[in-house]
């Protein structure tokens, strides 16, 4: 490995997708959400881009853990029970895998995500 294996998003060509939010985990709206993905490593379990979607509300499942940076916009995190976090520009963290309840948009998000998936 050397220097030009690094993956600089702003000089990378990504896999970019545009999708509406699946019918079946819709709970307001079906948000159009878009990607720009980056980065897979060689095993297929660790990746990173960038993530959008426009106003709306869905179940979320994860299975993987997940950073995630917050670029613009607003959305909410819900969790099950009903607890939630105001996302925002500037705003880090991590979401675990098992955790379960609701994304949503209140204005287009967008992020920076890098996951990994056992």
């Amino acid at each position: 490995m050397s220097i030009e294996n690094l993956v600089f998003f702003a000089a990378n060509e990504p896999e970019f997708e545009e999708f509406p939010t699946p019918v079946e985990k819709c709970v307001k709206g079906r948000p159009l959400q878009r990607s720009w993905h980056h980065f897979t490593n060689a095993d297929g379990k660790f990746f990173a881009g960038l993530w959008e979607a426009e106003p709306g509300c869905w179940e979320v499942s994860y299975t993987e853990d997940e950073f995630c940076q917050i670029l613009a916009g607003r959305s909410v995190l819900r969790d099950t029970s009903g607890h939630e976090r105001v996302l925002q520009e500037g705003d880090n963290f991590v979401v675990p895998a098992g955790f379960a309840g609701q994304w949503e948009v209140l204005e287009t998000t967008k992020k920076i995500y890098v996951i990994y998936q056992p």
